[in-house]
């Protein structure tokens, strides 16, 4: 036969590799999907705390997913084990795959030894959104914040993850501020190991 072992041919389109192109999502089909979640979400509860408690639910099973995915792809099946290591993992590389660039800054909260802070002057999930006045201080960010938890939680690093905005002098919208307040074992083991 010509050209055997040149050029594979495949007979069926499940048999053909998965390429490694582009591996971004259209921002236009991410809003669409996004604001299908927050409505139907919205039908389904009472009040704003428990709306963000549910985005922040569905934001828990994309970081356990996500987690999972980069330690195989960037790691090599490796987590981290030591507290600067995870946050600067959830800052850049997570950040980076889930929005495609690094959050804008990383910082130790001044009162609590506990509490790490991520800020993004303008969050996607906050972008396209508009919160009605009779909604309050509803904040989409509770899915980026469940993200964060689920990829905490399941490296080994329990904490409670909020969503917060936080007004900027001279600037219309707010910044949106994902608070980490880390579990008291989280500390004993990182000055055990360090």
């Amino acid at each position: 036969m010509i050209g055997v072992g040149k050029i594979k041919q495949y007979t069926n389109v499940v048999d053909k590799p998965l390429s490694k192109g582009r591996q971004e999502v259209s921002l236009s089909g991410f809003a669409y999907l996004f604001s299908e979640l927050v409505q139907y979400n919205q039908t389904q509860v009472d009040n704003i705390g428990e709306l963000e408690r549910r985005l922040e639910d569905a934001g828990y099973a994309v970081g356990v997913r996500v987690l999972e995915l980069l330690c195989h792809r960037e790691k090599g099946n490796r987590r981290e084990t030591r507290l600067l290591g995870i946050l600067s993992f959830v800052h850049s590389t997570v950040w980076k795959v889930l929005f495609g660039k690094v959050a804008d800054s990383l910082e130790k909260g001044t009162e609590h030894e506990d509490e790490y802070m991520i800020s993004e002057k303008e969050l996607l999930v906050n972008r396209f959104i508009s919160v009605p006045k009779d909604m309050g201080s509803f904040n989409c960010g509770a899915f980026v914040a469940g993200i964060v938890r689920g990829v905490l939680d399941n490296a080994g690093f329990p904490a409670v993850v909020t969503a917060h905005f936080v007004p900027v002098d001279g600037q219309q919208r707010p910044r949106t501020t994902i608070l980490i307040k880390f579990a008291e074992e989280v500390l004993r083991r990182e000055a055990r190991l360090g």
